[in-house]
């Protein structure tokens, strides 16, 4: 890990607007592939992953290997692909054929451990210089979605400095630990949390995979809200009729930011007067307090 984190000194980072949603699109799928900058999300993942046939994968490689460039000529959003799985025989290919200058993230599944990350790592450290990319260019979002992967999620966020943000994968979870998903979701409640605070503690961004019935938008808005209360700040969608509920409810409110603004206006004047805390309509207004106002803020998407 160490060696990842030395070489990440000399990368170039590219800064990522906040990602409320990620929509998912099957990448062999060119009627959608040509919808997909209308949707309204703040990335596109083009899938080569599990919305494509053992049969297909081929010919969705190619496909989005042409689409990437072509979709790539907007910047009012983030372009993702989501390769197959260190364990396929298929992602070194996958790899090769869609990093280009175009492509802002790499969507990783099945990772088990911080070792698939640093062997990526390499590979796109490889794939750069080979294509003459930027350093660190290409970044990498990995899916947590073992029970391995779930014990081993903060060394998988610290792996390497390309990682950047990271997500929970609860089908491919509960299928491993061989029990049932809910409709409550009981049983990825302690994963979902574990993903979470280990992004946090890593300093990657937590985004949370997508609600699988796309057609209950009640069990969208009760999940996501769900997600974004332990701390989550952005989505994965399957759906077009997704975007638009998980992006007002990543979006803070109006009041949410009349009252952050109010907070940082009132901490910023006890602090030049040499309070480390005041108050604000009966509330107490520490550094914290200010920090996290500062972060509600920063989080506003900018259309």
């Amino acid at each position: 890990m160490g060696a990842d984190h030395q070489n990440g000194e000399n990368r170039i980072m590219v800064q990522l607007p906040p990602i409320r949603t990620i929509m998912f699109i099957p990448g062999n799928n060119q009627q959608f592939i040509d919808n997909a900058p209308s949707i309204g999300a703040d990335a596109i993942c083009l899938d080569l992953e599990d919305s494509i046939a053992p049969q297909d994968k081929l010919t969705a490689r190619e496909m989005v290997k042409t689409a990437i460039p072509k979709i790539a000529d907007r910047k009012n959003y983030v372009l993702f692909c989501r390769v197959n799985g260190y364990d396929t025989n298929l992602l070194e290919e996958d790899l090769l054929a869609v990093c280009n200058q175009d492509l802002d993230v790499i969507s990783l599944p099945k990772g088990t451990g911080p070792e698939i990350i640093r062997r990526v790592d390499h590979y796109l450290t490889l794939i750069e210089k080979q294509k003459d990319l930027s350093p660190g260019r290409i970044q990498i979002a990995p899916w947590i979605e073992t029970a391995e992967g779930v014990l081993n999620a903060v060394e998988m966020c610290k792996a390497s400095t390309r990682v950047t943000m990271a997500s929970f994968g609860s089908e491919d979870f509960t299928h491993d630990m061989g029990i049932p998903r809910t409709a409550n979701s009981k049983e990825i409640e302690w994963a979902n949390y574990r993903v979470a605070t280990s992004c946090i503690a890593a300093g990657v961004i937590p985004i949370a995979g997508p609600e699988m019935n796309y057609k209950n938008e009640t069990k969208l808005r009760e999940s996501t809200e769900f997600s974004k209360s332990i701390g989550y700040k952005g989505r994965y969608c399957i759906h077009p009729s997704q975007v638009p509920v998980v992006n007002s409810l990543f979006q803070p409110t109006d009041v949410e930011i009349e009252e952050a603004k109010g907070i940082i206006e009132t901490y910023e004047r006890a602090e030049k007067e040499g309070l480390g805390a005041t108050g604000l309509g009966g509330m107490v207004v520490d550094r914290p307090v200010y920090v996290r106002a500062l972060a509600v803020i920063a989080n506003i998407r900018k259309e």
